[in-house]
Protein backbone atom coordinates (compact mmCIF):
# COMPACT_ATOMS: atom_id res chain seq x y z
CA UNK A 1 0.00 0.00 0.00
CA UNK A 2 1.23 3.50 -0.80
CA UNK A 3 2.23 5.54 2.22
CA UNK A 4 0.97 9.13 2.19
CA UNK A 5 2.34 11.93 4.32
CA UNK A 6 0.44 13.47 7.19
CA UNK A 7 0.39 17.22 7.88
CA UNK A 8 2.87 16.96 10.76
CA UNK A 9 5.39 15.14 8.53
CA UNK A 10 5.66 17.93 5.94
CA UNK A 11 8.98 19.75 5.68
CA UNK A 12 10.13 22.44 3.26
CA UNK A 13 13.59 23.35 2.01
CA UNK A 14 14.72 26.48 0.20
CA UNK A 15 16.36 26.57 -3.24
CA UNK A 16 17.93 29.49 -5.11
CA UNK A 17 18.15 29.75 -8.89
CA UNK A 18 19.99 32.39 -10.90
CA UNK A 19 17.87 33.16 -13.98
CA UNK A 20 20.65 34.90 -15.91
CA UNK A 21 20.36 33.81 -19.58
CA UNK A 22 17.96 30.99 -18.60
CA UNK A 23 15.29 29.79 -21.05
CA UNK A 24 11.84 30.55 -19.61
CA UNK A 25 10.10 27.23 -20.31
CA UNK A 26 12.99 25.08 -19.14
CA UNK A 27 13.36 27.13 -15.97
CA UNK A 28 9.61 26.88 -15.34
CA UNK A 29 9.67 23.07 -15.54
CA UNK A 30 12.47 22.84 -12.97
CA UNK A 31 10.67 25.27 -10.65
CA UNK A 32 7.26 23.59 -10.96
CA UNK A 33 8.68 20.16 -10.07
CA UNK A 34 10.33 21.58 -6.94
CA UNK A 35 7.28 23.62 -5.88
CA UNK A 36 5.00 20.64 -6.41
CA UNK A 37 7.31 18.32 -4.45
CA UNK A 38 7.86 15.86 -7.29
CA UNK A 39 11.62 15.89 -6.65
CA UNK A 40 11.05 14.18 -3.28
CA UNK A 41 10.46 10.50 -2.62
CA UNK A 42 7.59 11.48 -0.32
CA UNK A 43 5.50 13.10 -3.10
CA UNK A 44 1.83 13.16 -2.20
CA UNK A 45 -0.48 14.48 -4.96
CA UNK A 46 -3.12 16.01 -2.70
CA UNK A 47 -0.72 17.68 -0.21
CA UNK A 48 1.50 20.74 -0.46
CA UNK A 49 4.83 19.00 0.16
CA UNK A 50 6.87 21.25 -2.12
CA UNK A 51 9.86 23.44 -1.40
CA UNK A 52 10.40 27.18 -1.68
CA UNK A 53 12.20 28.53 -4.76
CA UNK A 54 13.92 31.93 -4.91
CA UNK A 55 14.64 33.16 -8.46
CA UNK A 56 17.03 36.09 -8.83
CA UNK A 57 18.16 38.17 -11.85
CA UNK A 58 14.73 37.73 -13.44
CA UNK A 59 15.27 40.71 -15.75
CA UNK A 60 17.95 38.71 -17.67
CA UNK A 61 15.68 35.78 -18.58
CA UNK A 62 15.56 34.72 -22.25
CA UNK A 63 13.07 33.35 -24.78
CA UNK A 64 14.19 31.18 -27.69
CA UNK A 65 13.47 32.15 -31.29
CA UNK A 66 11.26 35.19 -31.85
CA UNK A 67 8.95 34.45 -28.93
CA UNK A 68 10.02 37.57 -27.05
CA UNK A 69 8.33 39.75 -29.71
CA UNK A 70 5.72 37.38 -31.21
CA UNK A 71 4.28 35.28 -28.37
CA UNK A 72 0.89 36.47 -27.11
CA UNK A 73 -0.51 36.38 -23.59
CA UNK A 74 -4.29 36.80 -23.30
CA UNK A 75 -6.38 37.91 -20.34
CA UNK A 76 -10.00 38.94 -19.99
CA UNK A 77 -11.36 41.88 -18.01
CA UNK A 78 -14.69 40.19 -17.40
CA UNK A 79 -16.65 42.65 -19.50
CA UNK A 80 -18.07 41.87 -22.96
CA UNK A 81 -15.35 42.32 -25.58
CA UNK A 82 -12.77 42.73 -22.82
CA UNK A 83 -10.04 40.43 -24.13
CA UNK A 84 -6.58 41.97 -23.82
CA UNK A 85 -3.34 40.70 -25.32
CA UNK A 86 0.29 41.49 -24.63
CA UNK A 87 3.73 40.19 -25.59
CA UNK A 88 6.58 39.14 -23.28
CA UNK A 89 8.45 42.26 -24.44
CA UNK A 90 5.71 44.57 -23.12
CA UNK A 91 5.19 42.42 -20.04
CA UNK A 92 8.90 42.57 -19.14
CA UNK A 93 8.80 46.38 -19.08
CA UNK A 94 5.95 46.50 -16.54
CA UNK A 95 6.45 43.29 -14.52
CA UNK A 96 9.76 41.49 -15.23
CA UNK A 97 8.85 38.25 -13.47
CA UNK A 98 5.31 37.85 -14.76
CA UNK A 99 6.20 35.71 -17.81
CA UNK A 100 7.96 33.14 -15.61
CA UNK A 101 5.18 33.24 -13.03
CA UNK A 102 2.55 32.56 -15.72
CA UNK A 103 4.60 29.67 -17.12
CA UNK A 104 4.96 28.08 -13.67
CA UNK A 105 1.29 28.71 -12.80
CA UNK A 106 0.15 26.85 -15.90
CA UNK A 107 2.29 23.83 -14.95
CA UNK A 108 0.70 23.54 -11.50
CA UNK A 109 -2.70 21.96 -10.78
CA UNK A 110 -5.73 24.20 -11.10
CA UNK A 111 -7.64 25.10 -7.98
CA UNK A 112 -6.80 25.85 -4.37
CA UNK A 113 -3.75 23.55 -4.15
CA UNK A 114 -2.10 25.13 -7.20
CA UNK A 115 -2.64 28.64 -5.84
CA UNK A 116 -1.13 27.66 -2.50
CA UNK A 117 1.88 26.07 -4.19
CA UNK A 118 2.46 29.15 -6.36
CA UNK A 119 3.02 31.23 -3.21
CA UNK A 120 6.24 29.24 -2.67
CA UNK A 121 7.78 30.94 -5.73
CA UNK A 122 9.73 34.10 -4.87
CA UNK A 123 10.92 36.22 -7.83
CA UNK A 124 13.40 39.11 -7.50
CA UNK A 125 15.01 41.61 -9.85
CA UNK A 126 18.76 41.81 -9.32
CA UNK A 127 21.12 39.66 -7.32
CA UNK A 128 19.82 40.43 -3.80
CA UNK A 129 16.88 38.84 -2.01
CA UNK A 130 15.63 38.89 1.60
CA UNK A 131 15.68 35.08 2.03
CA UNK A 132 19.39 34.60 2.73
CA UNK A 133 18.58 33.70 6.35
CA UNK A 134 16.95 30.47 5.14
CA UNK A 135 20.31 29.34 3.63
CA UNK A 136 18.86 28.28 0.25
CA UNK A 137 20.63 25.57 -1.74
CA UNK A 138 21.88 26.87 -5.09
CA UNK A 139 20.66 25.03 -8.19
CA UNK A 140 22.81 25.56 -11.27
CA UNK A 141 20.66 25.20 -14.38
CA UNK A 142 23.55 24.67 -16.78
CA UNK A 143 24.66 21.62 -14.77
CA UNK A 144 21.20 20.02 -15.15
CA UNK A 145 21.12 20.42 -18.95
CA UNK A 146 23.28 22.52 -21.26
CA UNK A 147 20.17 23.69 -23.18
CA UNK A 148 18.78 25.43 -20.09
CA UNK A 149 21.10 28.42 -20.65
CA UNK A 150 21.39 30.48 -23.84
CA UNK A 151 24.99 31.18 -24.76
CA UNK A 152 25.55 34.02 -27.23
Amino acid sequence: MTKFLKKDQLSSNWYEIDAKNAVVGRLATVISKIIRGKNKTTFTPHMDDGDFVVVKNIEQIKFTGNKFQNKKYYRHTGHPGGIKETTPENLAKKKPGEALKLAVKRMLPGGVLGKKQLTKLKIYVGNDHPHSAQNPQVIQLDKLNSKNIIRN
